[in-house]
């Protein structure tokens, strides 16, 4: 009978609906989204009710506050949006899980435009008839790279893929064995090759490819002459790879497309600012590749894209080939990745403007510096269950960019007598918004590479919101 008289208590879903609160919601979010949680929340009562005893019943609240909070909370759960902002604050820049890169002010600006507009997006302005998409991205390729012609597509393993369809189906592709590597989310070369209809003909050991070795190889169905460079990973010690310029001068000795997967692809010398070395689209170019595929939204800096560069008449076979519409890009993308790559016009300044290269470039005692400022601010805010300090660390650049590049930093270290580190990494990574950090020895770790401007004060604020619970 006890429970009974509970189930009597609860509303019935047009008195629910009536309550004033629930009409405010009701302007807020859409008319079924609430009948939907009305009807949830009650069901959840009652099937609470029937499954608490009587004595835990005598405590159960039924108050229209705990009716009104659960449906809020459901509501603002159904109505958020799946993809949200966060803070990342593990120091890895180009970080995959996250993202990969931040756009800078000018491209945020040109989505936006495009988003918002129409545009010329295949319309010719000067013959006021159909245009290329391709014509707004090749122009600015071409200036930076110094080659002939450009593309782009949706991302760089479809920049591969198309390029080995257009140029090499059915012919034999020739590539080091030591380059057949796996791209992330057991996306192979191999794999790549083979949906592409281009036949691989390994070549070579796993640590030592020679020249000879690509000669060797060439058959009347040699089509391709395929480096891969190896950019998430690194073979060390007892190796040999063929340089580009010796198998530039097989190609033109024999008559053979050589074509370069940049992979994470950059466009400035990164060692100017102590960063390891990685080869550059530019170079490539002037070493005489016919074909140059690399990511722009890894060492780029720019909206996800695979660009192509390379001879024209290369590139406008795979412009005309039928798979270049099904890996075309977006309006949207078009405009991020024009606007990233004419910041590339000003190469003294681009690693200020790009915000993956001033994160990657950042001089070390400016981190440190900024890691103490945030310390100060943590402290001096913060009750005496946490502790807080500073403490030398590396980065990491991420994506599968520069593997064995540690990038020096400083890193905020956190630990509170309270709970745990683990504990306290998820209670941060539930906080809206959700802020990633990095667990070390039972102290969670905020580095200050990857934390944007004014998030310092959104971390302060989850973190006095741990400490009240």
């Amino acid at each position: 009978m006890s429970k009974n008289k509970y189930l009597r208590q609860l509303p019935k879903v047009d008195e629910f609906l009536d309550f004033p609160e629930v009409k405010e919601f009701s302007a807020m979010y859409p008319r079924p989204l609430v009948v939907e949680g009305v009807r949830k929340v009650i069901d959840d009562k009652r099937g609470t009710i029937l499954a608490l005893s009587e004595k835990d019943l005598e405590e159960f609240d039924l108050s229209v506050t705990s009716y009104l909070d659960e449906l809020e909370m459901w509501l603002k759960q159904q109505y958020a949006l799946s993809l949200k902002r966060l803070i990342n604050a593990t120091g890895v820049v180009i970080h995959t899980n996250l993202g990969r890169s931040i756009l800078s002010k000018s491209a945020i600006e040109a989505v936006v435009n495009a988003a918002s507009n129409y545009s010329n997006l295949e319309f010719d302005l000067e013959k006021g008839a159909r245009g290329s998409r391709h014509s707004h991205i090749e122009k600015i390729l071409v200036k930076i790279t110094g080659a002939e012609a450009g593309m782009v597509v949706n991302n760089n393993a479809s920049a591969v893929f198309l390029a080995l369809t257009a140029l090499a189906a059915g012919k034999e592709a020739i590539v080091s064995r030591g380059q057949l590597v796996e791209i992330g989310g057991s996306f192979r070369i191999p794999d790549v090759m083979s949906q592409s209809g281009a036949i691989m003909r390994e070549v070579g050991t796993t640590n030592k490819t020679y020249i000879r070795d690509y000669r060797a190889a060439l058959t009347d169905e040699t089509a391709l002459l395929l480096k891969v460079h190896t950019s998430n990973f690194r073979i060390v010690g007892f190796t040999h790879e063929p340089s580009l310029e010796e198998l530039v001068e097989l190609g033109r000795e024999v008559g053979v497309t050589v074509m370069e997967d940049l992979g994470s692809g950059v466009l400035v010398d990164l060692s100017r600012y102590g960063v390891e070395y990685e080869p550059t689209v530019q170079e490539s170019v002037r070493a005489g590749v016919d074909i140059i595929t690399f990511s722009g939204d890894k060492l780029l800096g720019g909206p996800q894209a695979g660009l192509v560069v390379g001879k024209a008449e290369y590139v406008e076979r795979m412009k005309k080939h039928p798979l270049a519409r099904a890996v075309r890009v977006d309006k949207m993308t078009l405009a991020g990745i024009e606007a990233t790559l004419m910041e590339y016009l000003d190469m003294d300044n681009v690693c200020a403007i790009n915000p993956t290269l001033r994160m990657i470039t950042s001089p070390a005692d400016e981190l440190k510096a900024r890691a103490k400022k945030i310390a100060r601010l943590l402290a001096s805010n913060l009750g005496e269950a946490f502790t807080v300090t500073t403490e030398p660390e590396t980065s990491k650049v991420g994506g599968g960019s520069l593997p064995l590049a540690e990038l020096p930093t400083t890193v905020v270290s956190i630990t509170s007598s309270a709970t745990s580190a683990h504990r306290l990494e998820e209670m941060l990574r539930a906080n809206e918004p959700p802020i990633i950090v990095r667990i070390k020895e039972d102290a969670v770790l905020l580095d200050p590479r990857t934390i944007q401007e004014g998030e310092e004060r959104e971390i302060l604020d989850a973190l006095k919101r741990v400490e009240a619970r």
